[in-house]
């Protein structure tokens, strides 16, 4: 059985991210995808890259509209294994540390806790205030993953795709799915 995997994608800087991990995710024979884009996200994307919504929603599986709050992967009776949100607002952060899903985002994130299915958080925002922090602890004491989008520099890397695909690979780890996106550690 194929593992499911949601992936939403909100209004913070950082789309490539998201993009990346889709890009990975739609190559392995595996792994079902269904995404949800943020309408705060098609500016963002339109200004950080250089792809259409067309070409990122044929990476995928399933293409959910942000809006259909009824979509079938925000029903606790329907099977996925985890949802990741990359980049994750601060405005989507604290509308699922509050429990307040008013779009599909939010509800699945919010199925996906109350499921104890794999959640994890990649925030996107630099400095953090209190309230940020205070929303981060929130989800983790429900059972949530915070994973910042913090570059990491033991595997020596040489690009942006280096420290791109660092932040996926953690990310894959988490969901066990095997990947060389980058040098482990003593490897």
């Amino acid at each position: 059985m194929k593992k499911r995997i949601v992936i939403g994608i909100t209004g913070a800087s950082g789309v490539v991210y998201g993009l990346r991990l889709l890009e990975i995710l739609h190559n392995n024979p595996n792994v079902e995808t269904h995404l949800i884009i943020s309408h705060s996200a098609f500016n963002i994307i339109d200004h950080e890259m250089d792809i259409t919504i067309d070409e990122i929603n044929n990476m995928a599986d399933h293409v959910h509209d942000v809006g259909d709050i009824a979509a079938i992967i925000n029903s606790g009776s329907y099977y996925f294994d985890a949802t990741v949100i990359i980049p994750c607002s601060m405005k989507t952060l604290s509308s699922i540390a509050n429990g307040y899903s008013d779009n599909s985002i939010t509800r699945v994130a919010d199925v996906t806790l109350k499921e104890r299915r794999t959640l994890i958080i990649v925030p996107r925002e630099t400095p953090l205030r209190t309230r940020h922090l205070m929303n981060m602890t929130a989800i983790s004491q429900e059972g949530g993953i915070i994973l910042p989008a913090m570059p990491g520099f033991y595997h020596n890397p040489e690009t942006i795709s280096d420290q791109i695909d660092f932040i996926v690979g953690k990310i894959l780890d988490i969901l066990k799915i095997e990947n060389n996106l980058f040098k482990k550690w003593k490897q």
